[in-house]
């Protein structure tokens, strides 16, 4: 994940979905924290809508708050 380019520029993605688990996972620690967009090179803006979209994924039962 290390790549200093923004994952959903790269891949033309306009609209960060939450119920798109597996894309989510991506930007997760093990513990299940956002990751920071110094480690991942996402931009500002996708980073402000991926974590709103994990938000959601949260509050609707799809994603863990917390993970051991």
């Amino acid at each position: 994940m290390n790549s200093k380019k923004c994952y959903f520029t790269e891949n033309n993605i306009k609209y960060i979905d939450y119920k798109d688990v597996d894309l989510l996972k991506k930007f997760l620690n093990p513990h299940a924290r956002i990751i920071s967009r110094k480690k991942t090179g996402v931009t500002a803006h996708h980073q402000r809508n991926l974590a709103n979209a994990v938000k959601r994924a949260r509050f609707m039962g799809l994603l863990p708050f917390v993970s051991r």
